[in-house]
Order: C-alpha cells, then sequence, then structure tokens
C-alpha cells in the first residue's frame, strides 16, 4: 500500500488510503460505485444468509452479518482504495472535504456514486438470494438511544480512520474493518455509520434493513459524528510548528 504524499492532496485526490494520479475522475468514481455496491451486496446479502441459517437465533444471524461485513471491508479498501480512496461513505467524503483533501466537485459526484452503489448493490443481493428486487423496510429503529449509538459508532469510525492515516497509512484497510466488527456488537444500532449504507438498507425489508421512518434520525447522527471526529482530530494531530 502506498504512503500518503502531499501531491496527492493537492491534485483532489481522495483518501484514507492514497488515490494515484494516473487514475482520473471517472475511473475514482467506477471504484466508489463499484466498492459501495459490494459492500452493501456484503451486508444485505450476509443478513439474508444469517437469518435464513441461524434458526431465529438473531445473535448467530447478527454474527455472520459482522463477520461477513468486517471482512469484506477489508478487502474492497485494499482492492479500491489506491484507486478512488475507498470511501464508499458520504460521511468520510465531506470530512475529507472540510479538510480540503477532495474537491467540493468531486465529493458530490462521490456522493452520487456511492448512492447509486448501494443501491445497485441492495438490489444485486435480492436478486442472489431470489428476494422481491423491490422492497420498502419495515424494522424501525427509533428513540435517542438508537440515534446516539449511530453518532458514537460515526464518530469513532471517522476518527479511526483519520488517525490511522495520519500515523499508520499502511492499516487502513484491517482498521476499518476491525472497528466495524467490534461497533457491530458495542452499539445499539448495529453501527450503519454510513448515510449511504443507511439509505439504501431503508429498501432492504431483510435483517439488515431500516425503516424509511428511521433513516432521518440516523442520518442527523451519522453527520454529527463525523463533523465532531473531523473537529477534533483537526485538533489532536496538529503537529507544533516548528520554529
Amino acid at each position: 500500500m502506498n504512503q500518503i504524499s502531499p501531491p496527492a492532496a493537492a491534485l483532489g485526490e481522495a483518501r484514507p488510503i492514497a488515490a494515484s494520479s494516473a487514475f482520473d475522475l471517472s475511473r475514482r468514481l467506477a471504484a466508489e460505485t463499484l466498492g459501495t455496491a459490494l459492500l452493501l451486496a456484503i451486508v444485505i446479502g450476509s443478513g439474508i444468509m444469517g437469518e435464513r441459517l441461524a434458526g431465529g437465533n438473531t445473535a448467530i444471524a447478527l454474527l455472520g452479518n459482522t463477520l461477513a461485513t468486517g471482512a469484506g471491508l477489508v478487502v474492497l479498501i485494499a482492492a479500491f482504495g489506491p484507486v478512488s480512496g475507498a470511501h464508499f461513505n458520504p460521511a468520510v467524503t465531506l470530512v475529507f472535504a472540510l479538510r480540503r483533501e477532495i474537491g467540493w466537485r468531486a465529493a458530490g459526484a462521490y456522493v452520487a456514486a456511492q448512492l447509486a452503489g448501494a443501491v445497485a448493490g441492495v438490489l444485486a443481493a435480492h436478486a442472489m438470494f431470489a428476494e422481491p428486487m423491490v422492497q420498502i423496510s419495515g424494522k424501525l429503529r427509533d428513540g435517542p438511544a438508537q440515534g446516539f449509538s449511530e453518532a458514537v459508532a460515526t464518530f469513532g469510525l471517522v476518527t479511526a480512520i483519520l488517525a490511522t492515516v495520519r500515523l499508520r497509512p499502511q492499516m487502513v484497510q484491517a482498521v476499518v474493518g476491525l472497528y466495524i466488527t467490534s461497533a457491530y456488537w458495542f452499539t445499539a444500532s448495529t453501527s450503519f455509520a454510513n448515510p449511504a449504507v443507511t439509505l439504501a438498507r431503508s429498501l432492504s425489508d431483510t435483517f439488515a434493513g431500516i425503516a424509511p421512518q428511521s433513516v432521518p434520525l440516523f442520518l442527523l447522527a451519522q453527520s454529527a459524528g463525523a463533523l465532531a471526529a473531523a473537529a477534533l482530530c483537526g485538533w489532536l494531530f496538529r503537529e507544533r510548528s516548528r520554529p
């Protein structure tokens, strides 16, 4: 994995993992679309498989969903990180735009690609498991505890990314995969921590779904968590200026 270099940031290349200047915006958008689609196929598909095989044991179903998602993230970030930065997450893209490490026009295109990929991934999962293609989730995830959980989950994810990019860039994919694996279990919301994932999961009335009426709370909490992490890390990892 390449180290992150100043020229990459100057060119508007996205990270957490260094994106190569050899890839133009169209290829980076393709990587974001494909990576996010595969991520949602993993999340929804493993949820369906886990629920079908668990025999009503929700803990076992969640464990299968967790392991598949964490492992999948490691692979997807390793594969697509050098091309697009492997954001797969509008909250991450927003933070890097605020840090001026990706231009706002490119950031908007990234978010559109992530949303399109997320919906495509849900449809792919439905097709693989012979589920109805068009669904609306009825799984309510409401209340202050759920909202706070999403703020904490997203704060932790963005902090982990920014800290690792700054201090241990060679470990980004492992850190993100492991963090999400743990956050599935230590948060009441099972750590969506991603607006594109949240919106797409409202289109699946399966184990990993979320009812549309629960989505606004999650989006607001995720945005708050991401912004808080960006503010903290902007201070925490700023080195003292040298005379």
